[in-house]
C-alpha cells in the first residue's frame, strides 16, 4: 500500500523532543504528523528516564524497607524478597502508562501519529516503511529529533544477555550475583546505585582517574562516592575493560589498570561509556545536512539547520543530551515555525544524577566561575544534617552549596547532593535564570519544616549568616555582612 500525505510540520521521533514539538504545532494552528518508529515517549520514557527512576525507587524502597524501617520501629520478620520479574513488569506498566499518555496527547491535539521508519528521499520528502506498506511524507518544514543510542566498546558487543546496554540492564528478569559497568557516568552510577540495593555485587570500571569526571560538582561527586563503597560497589578507576573471556555462565573481564592487567570474574556486563547521536542513519548526510565531527546535526540559535526549512532539537542537535533541553527545544522550533520570534537563550541547564544521594546542579562550579572572570566568590554551605526535615526523614547526607559572584552578590552556581536534590535544583534554575542575588534567597521566606530551606540557610551562609550552622562572627565595623535587602 503506497500512500502520500503532505503537512505543515512533520515531526520525526516522538520522545521528549519530538511528541512536546508536534503537540505545540498542533496548538499552533499548524497541521502535523508525528513519526516514530518505536514506542511513543523515545528512549525517555520506555528505555532511559522513566524506567531508570521507576528502578531506582523500587530498590530505594526495599533499602530503607532493610536498614531504615527497623531503626524506627517497624519490625520486618524475615527476609524480604525481590520478585524480579513483577518488579520489572510493574516498571513496565508504568512506562506503558506514560506511553499511552503521551498518545492520548497527540490525538487530543489532532496530531497524525504514523508509525514507521523514515528515511529522507530528497529534502523535501519523506519515504515511511512500516508493516502495513510503504508511504510518503511531504512537509513544509521539518523537525529531526530521533535522538542517540548507546555506544558499543571493541570487545563487548551488546548482546543484551551477557554484555547489556543500558536497555538491557533495565529489563533483567533476575538480578545478577556479580555485575561489572564499564563506564562511571551518571548513567552507570545510578544503574550501580539501584542494583547493589537489590543485591547484586557491582564493580565499576571507569577509565578516568575518578567517577562522575566532569558532570558534576567534585565535592558533591564525594558523598556519592562515599555512598556506593557503603552499599558494597567497588570503583576501580584508571582501568579501562580490554575484552572478556566467557567460562560457563562466569565472564572474566581483562582490565589494564595503571599499565597492569587485572581480571574479574562477573555474570554480566554492563557497558555505559556513552551515547552518540543517530546522525547516521535516515541519509541525512544525503540530503545536505550540515553535521559536525561528533556527529551532532549543526544548528543555530532557533535550532535551524543549513536547510532553511529543516530543524534539529535534542541529543542529535548536540550537548547536553538532556530531556528537558530536548523539550524545551521542541517547544521553541515549533514557535519558530509558527511565526514567533523566538532562539535558544537558556542560561542554565540543569543536571540531575539519581545516584544514592542525588546530585542535582545549575550554573557554573567555582572552577568555572572563574573561567568566566568571576575572580571573587561567596560560597555558602549548608549541611542537611542541620536540617530538620531531612533528619526526620532519615536523610542526612549531603548539602546544598551556592556560589555567587563577590562583589554583585549575583548567584552564579547551585550545586546540590542530597535527599530531593532532583526536586530542589528547581529553584536554583529559576534564581540563575532570572538573575538572583543571594539575598533574594537568603530574604525570601521558605515553609518550615522543608528541605527547602537549606536554600535559603546556604545563601546566608554564603552571607555569613546561616542561622542553623556556626559561623564567624558578622563584622559590624564596616557593614560588608550585613544582612538588608538589596
Amino acid at each position: 500500500m503506497f500512500v502520500s500525505q503532505t503537512f505543515d510540520v512533520c515531526v520525526i521521533g516522538a520522545g521528549p523532543g519530538g511528541y512536546v514539538a508536534a503537540i505545540r504545532s498542533a496548538q499552533l494552528g499548524l497541521n502535523t504528523c508525528v513519526i516514530e518508529r518505536e514506542a511513543l515517549g523515545g528512549v525517555c520514557l520506555n528505555v532511559g528516564c522513566i524506567p531508570s527512576k521507576a528502578m531506582i525507587t523500587a530498590a530505594h524502597f526495599l533499602h530503607r524497607a532493610q536498614h531504615d524501617a527497623p531503626e524506627m520501629g517497624f519490625e520486618i520478620p524475615g527476609e524480604i524478597k525481590v520478585n524480579m520479574k513483577k518488579l520489572v513488569a510493574w516498571k513496565q506498566s508504568v512506562c506503558d502508562k506514560m506511553s499511552g499518555g503521551v498518545s492520548m496527547l497527540l490525538k487530543g491535539n489532532k496530531v497524525t501519529i504514523i508509525n514507521g521508519d523514515a528515511t529522507f528521499k530528497t529534502a523535501q520528502e519523506l519515504t515511511v516503511k512500516s508493516s502495513s506498506g510503504t508511504q510518503s511524507v511531504m512537509a513544509k518544514s521539518f523537525i529531526i529529533a530521533t535522538g542517540s543510542r548507546p555506544i558499543e566498546i571493541p570487545g563487548f558487543a551488546f548482546d543484551e544477555k551477557n554484555v547489556l546496554s543500558s536497555t538491557g540492564a533495565l529489563a533483567l528478569d533476575s538480578v545478577p550475583k556479580r555485575i561489572a559497568v564499564i563506564g562511571g557516568g551518571y548513567i552507570g552510577l545510578e544503574i550501580s546505585s539501584y542494583l547493589a540495593k537489590l543485591g547484586a555485587e557491582v564493580e565499576v570500571i571507569e577509565a578516568a582517574s575518578g567517577v562522575l569526571s566532569g558532570a558534576a560538582d567534585p565535592e558533591c561527586v564525594q558523598v556519592v562516592q562515599r555512598r556506593l563503597k557503603k552499599n558494597g560497589v567497588k570503583i576501580h578507576t584508571g582501568a579501562k575493560a580490554k575484552s572478556y573471556k566467557q567460562n560457563g555462565k562466569t565472564m572474566e573481564v581483562r582490565l589494564e589498570v595503571n599499565g597492569k592487567e587485572e581480571a574479574i570474574k562477573v555474570d554480566k556486563v554492563l557497558v555505559t561509556v556513552g551515547r552518540r547521536p543517530n546522525s547516521d542513519q535516515m541519509n541525512l548526510k544525503g540530503i545536505g545536512l550540515n553535521i559536525d565531527d561528533k556527529g551532532f546535526i549543526k544548528v543555530n540559535a532557533q535550532r535551524r539547520t543549513n536547510l532553511p526549512h529543516v530543524f534539529a532539537i535534542g541529543d542529535i542537535a548536540g550537548q547536553p543530551m538532556l530531556a528537558h533541553k530536548a523539550s524545551h527545544e521542541g517547544v521553541l522550533v515549533a514557535e519558530v515555525i509558527g511565526g514567533q520570534n523566538r532562539a535558544y537563550d537558556a542560561k542554565t541547564v540543569p543536571a540531575v544524577i539519581f545516584t544514592d544521594p542525588e546530585i542535582a546542579s545549575a550554573g557554573w562550579t567555582e572552577e568555572e566561575c572563574k573561567a568566566h572572570g568571576h575572580k571573587e566568590l561567596k560560597v555558602g554551605k549548608f549541611p542537611f544534617a542541620a536540617n530538620g526535615r531531612a533528619v526526620s526523614m532519615m536523610e542526612t547526607d549531603g548539602f546544598v552549596k551556592i556560589i555567587a559572584d563577590a562583589k554583585t552578590h549575583l548567584v552564579l552556581g547551585v550545586h546540590i547532593v542530597g535527599p530531593e536534590a532532583s526536586n530542589l535544583v528547581s529553584e536554583a534554575v529559576l534564581a540563575v535564570e532570572m538573575g538572583a542575588t543571594l539575598e533574594d534567597l537568603a530574604l525570601s521566606i521558605h515553609p518550615h519544616p522543608t528541605l527547602g530551606e537549606t536554600m535559603m540557610e546556604a545563601a546566608e551562609a554564603a552571607l555569613g549568616h546561616a542561622i542553623h550552622v556556626i559561623q564567624r562572627p558578622l563584622n559590624r565595623g564596616n557593614g560588608s555582612n550585613a544582612r538588608a535587602n538589596p
